[in-house]
């Protein structure tokens, strides 16, 4: 496929949001307005099943940027992976084309997935089972082939992106449906309704957006974040950075050891609805990989504008 990333102008986009990559692997980024909100969760008997580590609540003041309107897709990915660097790029690592455990189609045989009504292929289903270290280098492309800042974004990003102004459990209110996305139905969530555990992956931007015009920032898969896991949001930037500690890559610290793990946000197919929620947070190896997790990107505003 042609895909160069070139800008792109498109209709019926969210306002601010900008469109790369040829048609028809469209990355389409949306504006996140510059603020400020209150990270983290309130005790738990304002909200239900919130855990110690997403606290203290604290004041986050973050610019603008661009954050990707869906996860990642398949399609996305398997481009990407495929690029050969050109004069002046410099690859890091290789990428695993059809990495998915959730594959199917036509052209994709061997994948588990069970496709649904309509679908001719997984192309739309979010890529999984990609480690932290793949997606950091998935952003480095993303940069030298655009000339672009891309990043996975900031812990706080993410809740912030994912909140779009709201202040409950999850961005469209108190409690959550399988309507709305794509979790473990068998499970309920405050006075909501159990309903069809579908038991995969589905494609992305099937459920509606939030109102900033972002999808699928609960469930579906988990997404890698920059921030180094801590257990406390004591000494938490306040600027919208991600948190990482200067010596998290010293020799002397094991990849397996859980001060070096990376975060991740927003739940997942197999995952009950609680755990899905704004605030909540989860954390794994960066060099792991599972059919949980996948990404999602920003684009700094100065990368973005132009």
């Amino acid at each position: 496929a042609q895909a160069f990333y070139e800008p792109l102008q498109r209709k019926n986009l969210p306002p601010g949001a900008i469109a790369e990559l040829a048609d028809p692997l469209t990355l389409t980024l949306v504006e996140i307005p510059k603020g400020e909100f209150l990270m983290g969760s309130p005790p738990e008997d304002e909200e239900p099943e919130r855990f110690n580590d997403e606290g203290p609540q604290h004041l986050v003041k973050l610019e603008s940027f661009f954050m990707g309107q869906t996860p990642i897709t398949q399609a996305q990915w398997r481009e990407v992976a495929g690029w050969q660097p050109r004069d002046g790029e410099s690859w890091g690592r290789e990428l695993k084309p059809n990495p998915s455990h959730f594959r199917g189609g036509d052209n994709q045989k061997g994948g588990e997935a069970r496709l649904f009504d309509g679908e001719a292929n997984t192309d739309q289903r979010p890529v999984e089972q990609v480690s932290w270290e793949d997606a950091i280098e998935f952003c480095n492309r993303l940069s030298q082939r655009t000339g672009r800042h891309y990043s996975l974004p900031s812990e706080a990003q993410w809740e912030y992106a994912c909140r779009a102004g709201s202040s409950t459990p999850f961005h469209f209110g108190e409690t959550i449906s399988p309507e709305f996305a794509n979790f473990n139905g068998d499970y309920t969530y405050g006075d909501g309704p159990k309903g069809e555990y579908r038991r995969q992956t589905t494609r992305v931007g099937m459920f509606p957006a939030n109102a900033w015009g972002l999808q699928d920032m609960h469930g579906n898969v988990w997404e890698w974040c920059l921030d180094q896991w801590h257990a406390s949001y004591e000494g938490a930037p306040v600027d919208g950075s991600a948190w990482v500690d200067a010596d998290v890559n010293n020799t002397n610290v094991k990849k397996d050891d859980d001060y070096a793990e990376r975060l991740l946000r927003g739940g997942s197919w197999d995952f009950r609805p609680g755990l899905c929620r704004s605030a909540y947070r989860n954390h794994h190896q960066p060099g792991g990989v599972s059919l949980y997790v996948g990404l999602r990107v920003v684009c700094l505003p100065q990368g973005c504008s132009s």
